[in-house]
């Protein structure tokens, strides 16, 4: 049974063409998110991404640079959440002199919904760091919360 899609928004102090950088390179997306980056920004593209050990893994579905993105999102191992199982949509909105960042992740099994509600406020404070010009410095990790059942390190 999947839950409500989780929902985020921050503003970041840097415009969308910036932000929407740091979700589309990986040279860029791991200064927040991941250690490990695998990115092809076309539809159908790969979506590769590992997270303090765990293989997110996934296509690129949709695409407006620099207004939206659209991923599909899962563990490879995982039997709950595999590779492509939910979705990851991003729209980047100018606002003042900056882009206000509206994240919805949709598809979720409701047990995997706390970490990603926990995760995704952990990374879109750290996007507004690195896009907004400034080193987040090492991943600490996300409050504790149980990681993906079955996730496997690559």
């Amino acid at each position: 049974m999947t839950a409500e899609p989780i929902t985020a928004s921050i503003y970041i102090e840097a415009p969308p063409e910036r932000v929407f950088d740091y979700l589309v390179r990986p040279e860029a997306i791991i200064t927040w998110m991941g250690e490990y980056a695998l990115l092809d920004p076309s539809p159908g593209g790969r979506f590769e991404l590992d997270v303090k050990g765990v293989p997110v893994r996934g296509r690129i579905l949709d695409l407006d640079p620099p207004h939206r993105l659209v991923v599909s999102w899962g563990y490879a191992g995982s039997g709950r959440l595999p590779p492509g199982a939910s979705t990851v949509e991003v729209r980047l909105t100018p606002e003042g002199a900056g882009t206000r960042v509206e994240l919805q992740h949709r598809d979720l099994p409701a047990d995997e919904r706390p970490g990603h509600v926990s995760g995704w406020s952990h990374y879109l404070d750290r996007l507004a760091l690195a896009a907004g010009g400034h080193e987040p410095g090492p991943d600490p990790g996300m409050p504790p919360v149980s990681q993906p059942s079955g996730a496997i390190s690559p």
